[in-house]
């Protein structure tokens, strides 16, 4: 081999060396997958401490995660929190301010921006946004709030029938689309789950599941709302009075026809919905209970904790097999190796009442509700286990994704990105005041209203009834004394005021400018 010869291919070998030494060094975007629960309350996953049941893969995320122990929502109800996901937008901005309304597709989303930056994207679940999904190479959703047993899903616009319980479904379609992806391009994937919201239906094998588990109702389950305004007292998600007996509490299950109205109505077509063995399946595990309870005759005190008890047990059923398939999904992940790099974020549509003030369901801004689960984990970010009181929003993530994925954030968007909170560059808040705004009223009777919290204390202005409430959240965090109109708070109240009018300017909120300025 002549020298010329031995140089050429020293000079070659050196190039392609370099070159697989620049490759090496290159950054490798992650993939990532956002999974979020309906109406998964905090105090519900064991990684935040309740000690209400136990979530033994969600906290193996936050294991090797962060725990945000204040993240919050902008708008506490289920569709309008999933926009403001989508497009680091307020309600008042995206257009989706109520669950009546319909998503403007149109619009800038996060998984478009993904997918125009080279990611693969999905969403496989419940969706409740009315109009088709945009900008995702795949979507296999459910019809509105979708079926828990043998659920409709409509597959990239064609409705499909399945078998089986919906939390597991959903899983599966997730993972039946990452193995057919295409495994050059980073990916995106949303994996929404219908579970644990209303009407509370578990998977069969968790039929049994706290049987023998009295749950203690919450210290202030029996509130009175007596320092309130008249927005608490008009609700209309009491547990005590407004569970519905069969499709609630599953008191009955055939439905006389003359009754078949309403939640009766709902009812009775849910359980038509399952197969013959389901039905006695169902039958045998319910059945039992439903016969003790008419026999018992509770009343007063007694019954309401009965109807706090059913209510928790069925709850706390749908939210292990929310559990169970967290823990598949990430087995998944690390069997295909790719647990290393993908980034996975499980969070709720919003916070959810456990009994507190002796409710169900979400929308006000009282902390139960306002205030969602997340947990973030991070391959190279975050390897051990973390938690932050750092005050973020549901507004933060789309801005917080593509920070991660290392590609431009709008400059239209609203929230921040948490990637500083993240990798320990930013200790304190990653907002010092926090802006809320409600606006549905056609369920449960919640008044519409604005708020601003802050570390220490919270304003909410309920303003069709024009009741002002504010709380000092460092001596009273469950919320029980209304401190407006006290001398002693008054320049509290200014000062929180203040922040509100900030908020509706700096948000461009011109409802809540106009209402403030009335």
């Amino acid at each position: 081999m002549s020298i010329s010869f031995r140089l050429f291919l020293t000079v070659i070998l050196h190039a392609c060396n370099s070159e697989g030494a620049i490759a090496q060094k290159s950054p490798v975007r992650p993939n990532i997958i956002v999974m979020m629960s309906d109406d998964h309350a905090y105090q519900a996953i064991s990684a935040y401490g309740h000690g209400l049941n136990s979530t033994p893969h969600i906290d193996r995320l936050a294991e090797k995660g962060m725990l945000f122990n204040r993240a919050f929502v902008t708008n506490s109800i289920c569709g309008p929190s999933r926009a403001v996901f989508l497009t680091g937008k307020h309600s008042h901005v995206n257009g989706f301010k109520d669950n009546q309304s319909t998503f403007d597709g149109d619009q800038q989303t996060v998984v478009k921006l993904l997918r125009s930056g080279g990611y693969r994207t999905a969403i496989v679940g419940k969706w409740h946004l009315g109009s088709d999904p945009q900008g995702f190479d795949y979507w296999n959703i459910l019809p509105g709030q979708g079926d828990y047993y043998n659920p409709r899903f409509i597959e990239n616009g064609v409705p499909v029938a399945m078998k089986g319980y919906v939390t597991n479904i959903t899983a599966d379609l997730a993972m039946q689309w990452l193995d057919k992806r295409e495994k050059d391009k980073p990916f995106f994937l949303v994996c929404n789950q219908k579970a644990p919201h209303r009407n509370w239906m578990p998977e069969p094998k968790y039929y049994h599941l706290f049987d023998s588990t009295d749950f203690p109702v919450p210290a202030n389950y029996f509130d009175d709302y007596r320092s309130r305004t008249t927005a608490a007292k008009k609700q209309a998600m009491s547990i005590a009075g407004d569970l519905h007996p069969y499709y609630d509490l599953k008191l009955a299950f055939e439905i006389p026809l003359e009754e078949r109205t309403g939640l009766s109505a709902a009812w009775q077509q849910i359980y038509n919905r399952m197969r013959p063995e389901e039905k006695a399946e169902w039958q045998k595990a319910y059945g039992p209970a439903a016969e003790n309870f008419r026999n018992a005759a509770l009343t007063g005190r007694e019954l309401a904790i009965w109807k706090y008890n059913t209510y928790m047990r069925d709850y706390l059923r749908c939210v292990q097999s929310v559990d169970d398939n967290v823990g598949r999904i990430m087995a998944y992940l690390q069997e295909k190796g790719l647990d290393r790099n993908t980034i996975v974020i499980y969070t709720s549509d919003q916070g959810f009442y456990l009994g507190e003030h002796g409710w169900f369901d979400k929308r006000f801004m009282y902390e139960e509700s306002f205030r969602t689960p997340l947990i973030v984990s991070w391959p190279g970010v975050t390897e051990k286990k973390m938690s932050t009181s750092s005050m973020v929003q549901n507004l933060d993530l789309a801005e917080t994704i593509l920070d991660m994925a290392g590609l431009p954030i709008p400059g239209d968007m609203q929230g921040k990105s948490m990637v500083p909170v993240l990798k320990g560059t930013q200790t304190g808040n990653l907002h010092d005041a926090l802006y809320y705004h409600f606006y549905e009223n056609k369920e449960h009777a919640v008044a519409k209203h604005i708020g601003v919290r802050t570390d220490r204390y919270k304003l909410i202005h309920f303003y069709e009834l024009d009741d002002w409430e504010l709380y000092d959240l460092e001596k009273d965090p469950s919320e029980m004394r209304n401190l407006t109109g006290l001398k002693e708070y008054s320049k509290i109240f200014d000062m929180m005021h203040q922040r509100l009018k900030e908020q509706v300017q700096q948000y461009k909120d011109s409802a809540g400018i106009a209402l403030l300025a009335r």
